[in-house]
Protein backbone atom coordinates (compact mmCIF):
# COMPACT_ATOMS: atom_id res chain seq x y z
CA UNK A 1 0.00 0.00 0.00
CA UNK A 2 2.76 2.68 0.89
CA UNK A 3 4.41 2.39 -2.37
CA UNK A 4 1.21 2.85 -4.20
CA UNK A 5 1.21 6.43 -2.41
CA UNK A 6 3.55 7.91 -5.04
CA UNK A 7 1.61 6.77 -7.73
CA UNK A 8 -1.59 8.36 -6.78
CA UNK A 9 0.33 11.28 -5.92
CA UNK A 10 1.34 11.82 -9.18
CA UNK A 11 -1.55 11.14 -10.26
CA UNK A 12 -3.49 13.53 -8.20
CA UNK A 13 -0.44 16.13 -8.48
CA UNK A 14 -1.29 15.73 -12.76
CA UNK A 15 -5.03 16.33 -12.09
CA UNK A 16 -4.93 19.07 -9.79
CA UNK A 17 -3.65 22.49 -10.70
CA UNK A 18 -4.95 26.18 -11.47
CA UNK A 19 -6.86 24.04 -14.29
CA UNK A 20 -8.43 20.88 -13.17
CA UNK A 21 -7.85 18.32 -15.89
CA UNK A 22 -11.18 16.25 -16.30
CA UNK A 23 -10.90 12.46 -17.46
CA UNK A 24 -10.77 13.23 -20.40
CA UNK A 25 -7.63 15.79 -20.45
CA UNK A 26 -5.91 12.55 -18.48
CA UNK A 27 -6.90 10.16 -20.83
CA UNK A 28 -5.45 12.52 -23.78
CA UNK A 29 -2.48 12.79 -21.79
CA UNK A 30 -1.52 9.65 -22.55
CA UNK A 31 -2.77 8.86 -25.45
CA UNK A 32 -1.32 11.98 -27.47
CA UNK A 33 1.47 13.39 -25.65
CA UNK A 34 1.97 15.66 -28.85
CA UNK A 35 -1.37 17.86 -28.36
CA UNK A 36 -0.73 20.95 -27.26
CA UNK A 37 -2.37 20.68 -23.85
CA UNK A 38 -0.40 17.38 -23.25
CA UNK A 39 2.63 19.17 -24.52
CA UNK A 40 1.67 21.82 -21.77
CA UNK A 41 0.92 19.47 -18.48
CA UNK A 42 4.33 17.48 -19.32
CA UNK A 43 6.85 20.71 -20.02
CA UNK A 44 5.58 22.63 -16.59
CA UNK A 45 3.10 20.66 -14.80
CA UNK A 46 5.10 17.45 -14.52
CA UNK A 47 8.65 18.75 -13.20
CA UNK A 48 6.66 20.94 -10.58
CA UNK A 49 5.22 17.39 -9.49
CA UNK A 50 8.39 14.93 -9.67
CA UNK A 51 9.86 18.10 -8.30
CA UNK A 52 7.36 17.57 -5.13
CA UNK A 53 7.81 14.50 -5.30
CA UNK A 54 11.73 14.32 -4.75
CA UNK A 55 11.40 16.74 -1.68
CA UNK A 56 8.61 14.18 -0.25
CA UNK A 57 11.07 11.45 -0.43
CA UNK A 58 14.13 13.31 1.32
CA UNK A 59 11.66 14.59 4.19
CA UNK A 60 10.33 11.04 4.30
CA UNK A 61 13.82 9.66 4.88
CA UNK A 62 15.37 12.40 7.40
CA UNK A 63 11.85 11.44 9.10
CA UNK A 64 12.69 7.96 9.51
CA UNK A 65 16.43 9.10 10.44
CA UNK A 66 15.50 10.96 12.92
CA UNK A 67 13.06 8.63 14.22
CA UNK A 68 15.14 6.19 14.78
CA UNK A 69 18.49 8.46 16.17
CA UNK A 70 16.85 10.09 18.39
CA UNK A 71 14.36 6.57 19.57
CA UNK A 72 11.50 9.29 19.39
CA UNK A 73 7.98 8.55 17.19
CA UNK A 74 7.52 12.43 17.02
CA UNK A 75 10.48 13.28 15.79
CA UNK A 76 10.42 15.28 12.61
CA UNK A 77 12.85 17.83 10.61
CA UNK A 78 10.41 21.01 11.27
CA UNK A 79 9.69 20.45 14.88
CA UNK A 80 13.55 18.83 16.00
CA UNK A 81 14.78 22.53 14.29
CA UNK A 82 16.64 20.62 11.88
CA UNK A 83 14.49 22.19 8.72
CA UNK A 84 14.57 25.47 11.09
CA UNK A 85 18.68 25.07 11.53
CA UNK A 86 18.70 24.91 7.39
CA UNK A 87 15.96 27.24 6.56
CA UNK A 88 18.46 30.49 8.46
CA UNK A 89 21.47 29.03 7.20
CA UNK A 90 19.51 29.31 3.78
CA UNK A 91 17.92 32.71 4.43
CA UNK A 92 21.53 34.00 5.28
CA UNK A 93 22.87 32.69 1.95
CA UNK A 94 19.66 34.29 0.12
CA UNK A 95 20.15 37.56 1.56
CA UNK A 96 23.68 38.65 2.33
CA UNK A 97 26.03 38.82 -0.17
CA UNK A 98 28.65 36.05 -0.48
CA UNK A 99 32.43 35.44 -1.84
CA UNK A 100 31.13 31.89 -3.09
CA UNK A 101 28.62 31.23 -5.92
CA UNK A 102 25.29 31.35 -4.39
CA UNK A 103 24.33 27.85 -5.90
CA UNK A 104 27.27 26.40 -3.30
CA UNK A 105 26.55 29.05 -0.42
CA UNK A 106 22.57 28.03 -0.47
CA UNK A 107 23.32 24.22 0.24
CA UNK A 108 26.13 24.62 2.34
CA UNK A 109 24.69 27.00 4.80
CA UNK A 110 21.65 24.73 4.59
CA UNK A 111 23.37 22.14 5.53
CA UNK A 112 25.43 23.95 8.34
CA UNK A 113 22.46 25.07 9.75
CA UNK A 114 20.29 21.83 9.49
CA UNK A 115 23.82 19.91 11.75
CA UNK A 116 24.10 22.48 13.83
CA UNK A 117 20.40 22.97 15.37
CA UNK A 118 19.99 18.62 15.09
CA UNK A 119 23.11 18.61 17.36
CA UNK A 120 21.45 21.57 19.46
CA UNK A 121 18.32 19.36 19.99
CA UNK A 122 20.28 16.07 20.66
CA UNK A 123 22.62 18.14 23.22
CA UNK A 124 20.30 19.77 25.22
CA UNK A 125 17.27 16.73 25.37
CA UNK A 126 20.25 14.96 27.01
CA UNK A 127 20.10 17.02 29.69
CA UNK A 128 17.18 15.07 31.14
CA UNK A 129 18.87 11.61 30.72
CA UNK A 130 19.27 9.52 27.96
CA UNK A 131 15.66 7.99 26.14
CA UNK A 132 13.35 11.30 27.70
CA UNK A 133 11.27 11.48 24.69
CA UNK A 134 9.81 14.51 26.20
CA UNK A 135 12.56 15.96 26.77
CA UNK A 136 13.90 15.47 23.23
CA UNK A 137 10.64 16.82 21.99
CA UNK A 138 10.61 20.01 24.14
CA UNK A 139 13.82 21.08 23.31
CA UNK A 140 13.33 20.42 19.65
CA UNK A 141 10.19 22.70 20.04
CA UNK A 142 12.44 25.16 22.05
CA UNK A 143 14.96 25.18 18.84
CA UNK A 144 12.93 25.55 16.59
CA UNK A 145 11.11 28.13 18.24
CA UNK A 146 14.65 30.33 18.39
CA UNK A 147 15.20 29.80 14.96
CA UNK A 148 11.94 30.62 14.01
CA UNK A 149 12.98 33.99 15.46
CA UNK A 150 15.78 34.40 14.08
CA UNK A 151 14.63 33.87 10.45
CA UNK A 152 12.05 36.41 11.10
CA UNK A 153 14.78 39.04 12.32
CA UNK A 154 17.19 38.27 9.48
CA UNK A 155 14.35 38.34 6.96
CA UNK A 156 13.60 42.28 8.47
CA UNK A 157 16.76 43.09 8.76
CA UNK A 158 18.96 42.27 5.71
CA UNK A 159 15.90 42.85 3.04
CA UNK A 160 16.30 45.68 0.62
CA UNK A 161 14.72 46.77 -2.44
CA UNK A 162 16.98 44.72 -4.30
CA UNK A 163 15.39 41.30 -2.62
CA UNK A 164 11.44 40.86 -2.93
CA UNK A 165 11.23 40.32 1.04
CA UNK A 166 7.86 38.54 -0.02
CA UNK A 167 9.37 36.11 -2.48
CA UNK A 168 11.90 34.84 0.82
CA UNK A 169 9.06 34.73 2.92
CA UNK A 170 7.10 32.69 0.47
CA UNK A 171 9.98 30.48 0.53
CA UNK A 172 10.23 29.90 3.81
CA UNK A 173 6.31 29.00 3.85
CA UNK A 174 7.45 26.17 1.36
CA UNK A 175 6.81 25.69 -1.73
CA UNK A 176 8.31 23.77 -5.23
CA UNK A 177 8.87 25.92 -7.77
CA UNK A 178 8.93 23.91 -11.70
CA UNK A 179 12.16 23.17 -12.05
CA UNK A 180 13.69 22.68 -15.40
CA UNK A 181 14.32 18.87 -16.63
CA UNK A 182 18.26 18.96 -16.22
CA UNK A 183 17.75 20.76 -12.74
CA UNK A 184 14.90 17.89 -12.04
CA UNK A 185 17.60 15.29 -12.25
CA UNK A 186 19.93 17.10 -10.31
CA UNK A 187 17.28 16.52 -8.02
CA UNK A 188 16.47 12.90 -8.68
CA UNK A 189 20.02 11.96 -8.10
CA UNK A 190 20.48 13.81 -5.00
CA UNK A 191 17.27 11.56 -3.98
CA UNK A 192 18.49 8.71 -5.02
CA UNK A 193 21.86 9.38 -3.26
CA UNK A 194 19.74 10.56 -0.02
CA UNK A 195 18.21 7.35 0.05
CA UNK A 196 21.23 4.89 -0.47
CA UNK A 197 22.89 6.96 2.35
CA UNK A 198 20.58 6.60 4.73
CA UNK A 199 19.99 2.60 3.23
CA UNK A 200 23.74 2.32 4.84
CA UNK A 201 22.54 2.97 8.46
CA UNK A 202 19.32 0.66 8.39
CA UNK A 203 21.37 -2.01 10.48
CA UNK A 204 22.69 0.80 12.78
CA UNK A 205 19.31 2.12 13.68
CA UNK A 206 18.05 -1.27 14.09
CA UNK A 207 20.63 -2.05 16.92
CA UNK A 208 20.08 1.72 18.49
CA UNK A 209 16.20 0.97 18.73
CA UNK A 210 17.31 -1.91 21.36
CA UNK A 211 19.02 0.91 23.23
CA UNK A 212 22.93 2.12 23.73
CA UNK A 213 23.49 -0.81 25.69
CA UNK A 214 22.37 -3.66 23.56
CA UNK A 215 23.72 -2.27 20.43
CA UNK A 216 27.34 -1.32 21.78
CA UNK A 217 27.35 -5.19 23.08
CA UNK A 218 26.72 -6.37 18.83
CA UNK A 219 29.67 -4.01 18.26
CA UNK A 220 27.87 -0.54 17.26
CA UNK A 221 30.16 2.33 18.07
CA UNK A 222 27.37 4.22 19.18
CA UNK A 223 28.93 7.71 19.48
CA UNK A 224 30.27 7.17 16.28
CA UNK A 225 27.08 6.10 14.91
CA UNK A 226 24.87 8.93 16.29
CA UNK A 227 27.12 11.37 14.75
CA UNK A 228 27.33 9.85 11.54
CA UNK A 229 23.22 9.39 11.46
CA UNK A 230 22.93 13.28 12.85
CA UNK A 231 24.65 14.23 10.03
CA UNK A 232 23.08 12.12 7.28
CA UNK A 233 19.84 13.68 8.40
CA UNK A 234 20.64 16.84 8.56
CA UNK A 235 22.39 16.58 5.13
CA UNK A 236 18.78 14.84 3.30
CA UNK A 237 16.57 17.45 5.18
CA UNK A 238 18.94 20.59 4.14
CA UNK A 239 18.96 19.49 0.27
CA UNK A 240 14.63 19.37 1.25
CA UNK A 241 14.71 22.65 2.24
CA UNK A 242 17.30 23.95 -0.54
CA UNK A 243 14.59 23.02 -3.43
CA UNK A 244 11.15 23.13 -1.15
CA UNK A 245 11.95 25.76 1.72
CA UNK A 246 10.08 24.61 4.75
CA UNK A 247 7.38 22.23 4.48
CA UNK A 248 6.65 20.58 8.21
CA UNK A 249 5.22 17.44 9.36
CA UNK A 250 5.75 14.74 6.00
CA UNK A 251 8.72 13.63 7.71
CA UNK A 252 6.37 13.13 10.49
CA UNK A 253 3.75 11.07 8.54
CA UNK A 254 5.56 9.08 5.90
CA UNK A 255 7.37 7.19 8.16
CA UNK A 256 4.46 6.38 10.98
CA UNK A 257 2.62 5.48 7.76
CA UNK A 258 5.44 3.10 6.15
CA UNK A 259 5.84 1.63 10.20
CA UNK A 260 2.25 0.65 10.69
CA UNK A 261 2.75 -1.12 7.21
CA UNK A 262 5.95 -3.04 7.11
CA UNK A 263 7.06 -2.62 10.63
CA UNK A 264 10.29 -1.26 12.52
CA UNK A 265 12.69 -2.94 10.08
CA UNK A 266 15.21 0.16 8.88
CA UNK A 267 16.01 -1.55 5.74
CA UNK A 268 12.36 -1.97 4.63
CA UNK A 269 11.01 1.03 6.26
CA UNK A 270 13.36 3.60 4.35
CA UNK A 271 12.78 3.21 1.09
CA UNK A 272 8.58 3.04 2.07
CA UNK A 273 9.04 6.05 4.11
CA UNK A 274 10.44 7.69 1.09
CA UNK A 275 7.42 6.36 -1.08
CA UNK A 276 5.10 7.67 1.56
CA UNK A 277 6.78 10.85 1.51
CA UNK A 278 6.66 11.24 -1.99
CA UNK A 279 2.85 10.73 -2.35
CA UNK A 280 2.02 13.09 0.28
CA UNK A 281 3.78 15.96 -0.74
CA UNK A 282 2.75 15.24 -4.72
CA UNK A 283 -0.68 15.34 -3.32
CA UNK A 284 -0.57 18.62 -1.14
CA UNK A 285 1.56 20.62 -3.99
CA UNK A 286 -1.73 19.75 -6.38
CA UNK A 287 -4.12 20.75 -3.24
CA UNK A 288 -1.74 24.12 -3.15
CA UNK A 289 -2.25 24.89 -6.33
CA UNK A 290 -5.90 23.83 -6.86
CA UNK A 291 -7.65 26.09 -3.73
CA UNK A 292 -7.33 29.70 -4.62
CA UNK A 293 -6.44 29.65 -9.10
CA UNK A 294 -4.36 31.34 -10.21
CA UNK A 295 -2.70 31.78 -7.24
CA UNK A 296 -1.03 29.48 -4.82
CA UNK A 297 -1.29 28.93 -1.48
CA UNK A 298 2.70 27.88 0.30
CA UNK A 299 2.40 23.73 0.47
CA UNK A 300 4.42 24.22 4.24
CA UNK A 301 0.62 25.72 4.73
CA UNK A 302 -1.10 22.82 3.21
CA UNK A 303 0.80 20.19 5.33
CA UNK A 304 0.50 21.80 8.32
CA UNK A 305 -3.14 21.08 7.94
CA UNK A 306 -2.93 17.90 7.34
CA UNK A 307 0.55 16.55 9.77
CA UNK A 308 -1.14 18.92 12.83
CA UNK A 309 -3.82 16.91 13.89
CA UNK A 310 -1.74 13.71 12.82
CA UNK A 311 0.90 15.10 15.28
CA UNK A 312 -1.85 15.36 18.12
CA UNK A 313 -3.35 11.78 17.54
CA UNK A 314 0.49 10.25 17.51
CA UNK A 315 1.08 12.40 20.36
CA UNK A 316 -2.00 11.28 22.52
CA UNK A 317 -1.31 7.50 21.23
CA UNK A 318 2.26 7.73 23.08
CA UNK A 319 0.96 9.59 25.92
CA UNK A 320 -1.62 6.62 26.53
CA UNK A 321 1.35 3.99 26.17
CA UNK A 322 3.21 5.85 28.85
Amino acid sequence: MTLLLPILGLLAGLWLGAEILSPGDMLALIQDPAAPLSRLIIAWRLPRVLGAGCVGALLGLGGAVFQGVFRNPLAEPYLLGAAGGAAVGATVALLVPMPVPSGWALPLLAFGGAWAASWAVLGLGGLAGPGSIMALLLAGVAVAAVLGAARSFLMMALSDETVSLQAVLSWTLGGVQTPSWPELGVLGALTLGALLLCRALAHGLDLLGLGETVAASFGLRVPRFVALAVLAGALVVAVSVVWGGLVGFVGLMAPHLARWRHGPGHAGLLPRAAAAGAGLAMLADGVARAVLPPAEIPLGLVTALIGGPFFLFVLWRELRRA
